[in-house]
């Protein structure tokens, strides 16, 4: 079985297309949320072991903060996937100490990377 990864994004296309890369890879998506509330909620309720979290989110709260909640709260590795490169969001993402951070448009081979890195050994990492 795969490792549980919780999907933070707020377009349903992008969703759909992590849910099935990280299939392909041999993890699980144990749930997905679009805006920041949700993913706290689902963070507490499902205990993913890593969390995918786009940085901009519709609502007022957005990634980051939703990200910086998660990690506090559940200790839970998050790594920020975002087409941002505004330098004001990459300087607040950093002070939190996010876990990963994937730049879109990515492939497969930055989704394995970066989860592999974030992810503590449990000797259930995916064949990958």
């Amino acid at each position: 079985m795969g490792r549980n990864i919780l999907v933070v994004e707020d377009d349903e296309v992008i969703q759909q297309v992590l849910e099935w890369r990280l299939n392909t890879l041999g993890y699980t998506v144990c749930a997905k949320a679009a805006t920041a509330e949700d993913a706290i909620t689902c963070a507490r309720e499902k205990k993913p072991d890593v969390v995918l979290m786009d940085i901009n989110l519709k609502g007022h709260t957005d990634g980051i903060e939703a990200a910086a909640a998660i990690k506090k709260m559940f200790r839970i590795p998050v790594v920020f996937l975002t087409a941002s490169s505004k330098e004001e969001d990459l300087e607040r993402a950093k002070m939190i100490r996010p876990d990963g951070f994937i730049v879109k448009p990515f492939n497969d081979t930055d989704i394995r990377v970066a989860l592999k890195l974030a992810l503590p050994y449990s000797g259930q990492e995916p064949p990958h």
